[in-house]
This record gives C-alpha cells, sequence and structure tokens, in this order.
C-alpha cells in the first residue's frame, strides 16, 4: 500500500510537471501572438480587429476593455516571465498600452473612462461602463507592480474614486452598472440584460480590480469596500440553494433571471478566495474556502465527457447553451485547480488536466496562433473588442504559479 501511494504522488507530480511547461510554452506562444498581429508600430496603438488568418483591420474601433486587457497581461507577463525571456517586446506594449489608454480613453472633463474610440482615437460611446472601468483599475494596478511609478497609481486611483463617486449605491451597496459621459443615469446597460442595473459580471471584476488594487494601495476605504463586495457575494450574488451565480438585479438586488453561467461560477471561485489573501483576513479566508469548493462543484455541471466545460443554461427556459468558449475553458482550469489545492480532492485536478488536455485539442489554433472563439466556432476574428489575452494568458500564468509554489 505505501509503495502504491508513492507511485501515485509521484505520477501526479510528473503530470504536474507537465502542466506547468506547457502552459508557461503556450503563454509565451499567447504573447507573441499578441505582440506580431496587434502591435501597430507605425500608430503606436493596437489593431483591434484580426481575423483568423491574422489580417488586421485598421478601420475598427477600439474599446477599453481589449486596451485595459492588453495593459494588464504584458505588466503581469513582465513580472513573471524576467528571469525567463528578454521581454522589451512586452514592455512596448505595456508602454503603448497606458499611454493610448490615458491619452485616449480617458475622459478629462468628467472623470472616467469612455467605452470606445474610432479607429482615430475620437470617442465613439462616451457611456460609463463600470465594467469598462474595472479592467482598466485592474490594469493601471498591474502596471504600477511592474513599473513603481507614482503616476500610474494616482491614475488608477482616480478611476477607483470615480467608480465610488458615482456608481457605488450607498442605500442598497453594490454598484450601478452604467452612466451617460456625465455620470447621469442611462439605459445603455452593455452588460445587463432586461433593464437590470446591477450585474453579477461587473461586480465580479470590480472585485478583481479592488484586488488588484489593494495589494498596492494599502487605503482603509478600499479595504471597506473590498470587503463588501465579498460580502454582496456570499449574501446576495451566490445562490444559496444552487451554489451558482445569479447574474442580473434589479437595484435593491432582486434577482432578474435563472441564468448558470458555467464559466462566471468557476472563475469567481478562485477570484473570492484571492480577495480574502489580498487582505490577509484568515477568517475570511477559512470561511471563504468551502464555498469556493461547494462553486466549483456546481461549476462542474457545465462539464462535457470530452473534458470542456459548456457555456451557460437557462433554469426558466430549460434551455442549454453549449458552446464551448475559450474564456470558459481557460477559467475552469484555474478555477479546478484552486479546489483541489484547497481540498485535496484529486477529481478537482483531474477536471483542470481535462480541461486544458480539451484546449490543446480543440481551442489551441496550431496553425495561425492564439485560441478560436470556441471549439463551436473556428471562423471566428482572433482579436475582437471581446476577444483578448487576458483570459488565455491569464490562466497560462496562474497555473504556472501555482504548480511552482
Amino acid at each position: 500500500m505505501k509503495f502504491m501511494k508513492m507511485e501515485t504522488q509521484h505520477a501526479e507530480y510528473l503530470s504536474l510537471d507537465r502542466y506547468a511547461k506547457e502552459v508557461n510554452t503556450e503563454l509565451q506562444s499567447i504573447l507573441n501572438y499578441w505582440f506580431s498581429h496587434t502591435y501597430n508600430e507605425k500608430q503606436e496603438n493596437f489593431f483591434n480587429k484580426v481575423d483568423k488568418n491574422n489580417v488586421p483591420d485598421a478601420t475598427s474601433p477600439k474599446g477599453i476593455v481589449l486596451n485595459s486587457r492588453i495593459l494588464w497581461t504584458f505588466s503581469a507577463a513582465s513580472q513573471l516571465l524576467v528571469e525567463q525571456t528578454p521581454i522589451t517586446d512586452y514592455l512596448t506594449m505595456t508602454e503603448t498600452a497606458y499611454q493610448y489608454l490615458i491619452t485616449y480613453f480617458k475622459d478629462k472633463e468628467f472623470g472616467g473612462m469612455y467605452w470606445s474610440l474610432d479607429a482615430a482615437g475620437n470617442p465613439l460611446d462616451k457611456t460609463k461602463q463600470m465594467y469598462g472601468h474595472s479592467f482598466a483599475l485592474y490594469a493601471f494596478s498591474e502596471y504600477y507592480q511592474l513599473r513603481q511609478q507614482p503616476e500610474i497609481l494616482n491614475e488608477a486611483i482616480a478611476i477607483y474614486q470615480s467608480i465610488e463617486n458615482h456608481a457605488f449605491d450607498k442605500e442598497n451597496l453594490g454598484y450601478i452598472d452604467a452612466f451617460e459621459q456625465n455620470w447621469q443615469p442611462t439605459t445603455a446597460l452593455y452588460l445587463s440584460k432586461d433593464g437590470a442595473k446591477k450585474t453579477m459580471n461587473t461586480h465580479l471584476h470590480l472585485l478583481e480590480a479592488y484586488t488588484n488594487l489593494y495589494r498596492v494601495w494599502k487605503n482603509e476605504g478600499l479595504k471597506i469596500q473590498l470587503n463588501r463586495l465579498i460580502d454582496n457575494f456570499l449574501t446576495r450574488i451566490i445562490d444559496p440553494v444552487t451554489q451558482h451565480l445569479i447574474s442580473f438585479f434589479q437595484e435593491n438586488w432582486k434577482p432578474t433571471s435563472q441564468i448558470d453561467s458555467y464559466g462566471h461560477d468557476i472563475e469567481c471561485s478562485w477570484l473570492l478566495l484571492e480577495a480574502a489573501e489580498v487582505l490577509e483576513d484568515k477568517a475570511l479566508i477559512e470561511k471563504i474556502k468551502p464555498i469556493c469548493v461547494q462553486m466549483a462543484m456546481a461549476a462542474a455541471m457545465g462539464l462535457d465527457k470530452d473534458g470542456s466545460m459548456r457555456y451557460e443554461f437557462d433554469r426558466a427556459t430549460g434551455h442549454q447553451n453549449n458552446e464551448k468558449s475559450w474564456w470558459v475553458q481557460a477559467e475552469a482550469m484555474v478555477g479546478f485547480f484552486n479546489a483541489w489545492q484547497i481540498s485535496g480532492a484529486k477529481h478537482f485536478l483531474d477536471k483542470s488536466l481535462d480541461v486544458w488536455k480539451f484546449t490543446k485539442k480543440s481551442i489551441i489554433d496550431k496553425e495561425n496562433g492564439e485560441w478560436f472563439m470556441s471549439a463551436n466556432n473556428q471562423t471566428a476574428d482572433k482579436v475582437t473588442l471581446w476577444k483578448c489575452p487576458y483570459h488565455n494568458a491569464r490562466a497560462c500564468m496562474e497555473i504556472f504559479k501555482r504548480i511552482r509554489r
């Protein structure tokens, strides 16, 4: 029996060692793709649309989400890979992304960030979407960790203050999703469904953004708001019966949907724990750990026999969305790995490895590089205002760092 246990542990070690090497190789492949195919050196910006054959469209609009995710990705990778590879190209990407964001996306009249620009850099959609603000904050906080320049941190704090001054619901807590340019109410609720003013998706990415800002700015007000965000999830957004996330809400937190989004479930399961760990609250960490495992179990309902994760299920209509999206697979890799680290239950590690196996087979484009939009749609554009290097690069970085630790 002792020999069998040692043999099992040895096999597990080998699978983890291989996993780390593979995701590290894939990470550098992703980064090289984005530098080679999206960096527009002539105009010092990025192509925000590249087709499946890697042909860029220089006339396409530019979005706050994509440009912020580029900044975050290359800032994080520059810190991780500094000992492995020359990062001059990565630093070029970060500096270009940062300068473009503060020069063109930043609203110098009302504060905050525009949603989109035209190809020439003129404001196209001036609405203030908190989803977009969350990624700008996430990116600026990461870039500050890389550069350690006070003006970068000041830009991050300014975005945080805009969110708190205008979007925070002092009566009901949580955050309103969107506003007009001058921070007045709007019906342009891009992340919403049926006019819901609060969304799980926006709160999830505000959670990760506030977590990243608190890493570098130990402000007491931020600490209070990060704790409140965690509590929003524990008491309002996570369904206490199903352990799935509730997607849409009225201002008073009354749910307006019954959609189970498996990718968001598994993503939240590790981001929640990360937030508690950054707060260094031992009691909160121990409280959240079993909840994270329960959420991973709930998300596992979306797994298919081939190891992949489906997109979502609408309990109200019974409709199952079987799309195998690139970002869902990326988050499943990390979320199940995290559940294994918490619980020690090997089936979670197996799930992470199985998703990665599916990703290698059906999501990674071995001919043209990067990841397909989904296994179901391998002809879609490789780069869009939403299709970015953030989920897949982050998954590779997270798995590599966790195994290395």
